[in-house]
């Protein structure tokens, strides 16, 4: 196979995770025979510094004439001051827009070896194996804003329809795990929750009878993920309830650094990253987690690229990484040693040429 991939190191530590992703991608593309052509463009505070915009035109050309996009972080206080008149985060936000890519995929699994990296019991987490839907170009996030020196306003909104694709993608996938789907909301209190409750109903009722729909409150789920993770198998959520919910559940996993994403549309072209942001303060020391990173390439392999068996290669190499040992500072057990952000790289892309 030929592909095209464009890759968006970012800021801070973005650019140190993005080149393992694509070193692992390139031992793949080895490995099985293809050509991947690795095209990397500023984006974000780097594309801020080089441009002065965050997504610069040519940047965004080169997203949309690729298969798929890897990204690695984006942001930092060199561009989050408040009287900042572009700040990285709006060229995420621009590049999700233009690319369409309306379903976030968080996937949460508990690697055995890293239960003593979780804050929560063992029992807790035994079995846990859950996936976030989260919905991308709506919400509050992309609402009209206003602000003066003495009041400010962000307007959610949601229209049925973006309600409809993102709960029909939460079900097919459903369909292919254990059949069960949760959707939060805050239907007590929000007009927009209530919308989506109901569209999901019709939807679940019309199109997929066979899954088991149940609706919770945001403020239960975020305790019923430490209470009892293990309950839940698909989660779908608005935009920003999923980017906060998606957060506390690294911490089953032990790390912000393990969880990938993958963020699609209605084709296959995708914008992969890993969940964390772009930690400036240990930008530069080689300690980074690049963990998320090749996971979420192995989510571009999938999703954007059919590229299934090799998806699994990846994601096996990974699990025998960390069962080896290979493990930066915020995963490594006490007294373990540790290893850097290249090292762990090295490990992977050795398993995968075995």
């Amino acid at each position: 196979m030929k592909a095209s991939i464009t890759v968006l190191g970012g800021d801070g530590i973005g650019p140190e995770v993005a080149a393992e992703g694509m070193r692992c991608l390139s031992a793949i593309a080895q490995r099985f025979g293809h050509e991947f052509a690795l095209a990397p463009q500023p984006f974000g505070g780097a594309a801020i510094d080089l441009t002065g915009a965050p997504l610069p035109a040519q940047t965004l050309d080169a997203c949309l004439a690729s298969d798929a996009i890897l990204l690695g972080a984006i942001g930092g206080p060199k561009w989050s001051a408040p009287q900042a008149k572009v700040r990285p985060e709006a060229g995420l936000l621009g590049l999700r827009k233009a690319l369409g890519t309306f379903a976030n995929l968080r996937p949460v699994t508990i690697h055995p070896a890293l239960r003593g990296a979780s804050t929560l019991r063992p029992e807790v987490l035994e079995g846990v194996d859950l996936l976030f839907v989260r919905e991308l170009t709506g919400g509050i996030y992309f609402g009209e804003k206003t602000r003066s020196a003495e009041r400010a306003t962000d307007l959610c909104t949601y229209t049925a329809g973006e309600v409809e694709r993102v709960t029909r993608v939460a079900c097919k996938l459903a369909q292919q795990r254990r059949g069960k789907v949760t959707s939060i909301d805050k239907a007590n209190v929000l007009e927009t929750s209530r919308l989506w409750r109901e569209v999901c109903e019709r939807v679940v009722r019309s199109e997929f009878p066979k899954i088991q729909l149940e609706h919770i409150l945001v403020d239960a789920a975020a305790m019923h993920l430490i209470r009892r993770p293990r309950d839940f198998d698909v989660l779908l959520t608005e935009n920003m309830f999923g980017d906060i919910l998606t957060d506390e559940a690294s911490m089953l996993a032990g790390s912000l650094g393990l969880l990938p994403s993958a963020s699609l549309g209605e084709g296959r072209r995708g914008l992969y990253e890993p969940i964390h942001g772009s930690a400036p303060d240990i930008a530069g020391q080689g300690i980074a987690n690049p963990y998320g990173t090749i996971l979420s390439v192995a989510l571009l392999l999938r999703h954007s690229l059919q590229l299934h068996e090799e998806a699994a290669w990846i994601e096996k190499a990974v699990a025998q990484a960390i069962t080896e040992g290979a493990c930066t500072p915020d995963i490594a057990a006490p007294g373990a040693r540790v290893h850097s952000t290249r090292e762990v790289g090295d490990r992977v892309v050795a398993l995968l040429n075995a």
